[in-house]
């Protein structure tokens, strides 16, 4: 009964060390899709009628890749310890105008300090423990 305790405790231990080791790893291959936003009140659909903001992490250049919801979208980011989180300044984009939904995205991504991954697996980004932003994993078709 012993072993049978200690080889559990085992595996136990050895899986929640993982899964705090691979929490960064879940934000690597694949395209995060925006499905909430705190803020504005402006109902999503009405700040984002067009097009959802999406984001892809480069693990390779450390960077976040992918549109705001009008323009494209591209910055620098930083993981810390504690699932910490920051972005740098969006790189140029066409600056085409599409209302105030890319305002509030830029505007909201730039306070976050940290992320986490919800029982859906969806990834919230945070500002402290308050959810600002909550994105959804999506399959693009060509």
């Amino acid at each position: 009964m012993k072993k049978l305790t200690f080889l559990f405790a085992t595996i136990l231990l050895i899986n929640v060390s993982c899964t705090k080791k691979d929490a960064s790893e879940q934000l690597y291959g694949t395209t995060w899709e925006l499905e909430y936003i705190s803020g504005p009140r402006i109902a999503f659909d009405g700040l984002f009628p067009n097009k959802k903001p999406q984001l892809t992490f480069d693990k390779e250049t450390m960077k976040v890749m992918g549109n705001d919801g009008c323009n494209g979208y591209s910055a620098e980011f930083t993981l810390g310890k504690e699932n910490a989180i920051s972005f740098g300044e969006a790189g140029p984009t066409t600056m085409m105008y599409c209302g105030q939904g890319e305002q509030e995205f830029l505007k909201t991504i730039k306070k976050i300090n940290k992320y986490s991954f919800d029982e859906e697996r969806k990834l919230n980004l945070l500002l402290d423990d308050v959810s600002m932003m909550r994105f959804k994993k999506v399959t693009l078709t060509e």
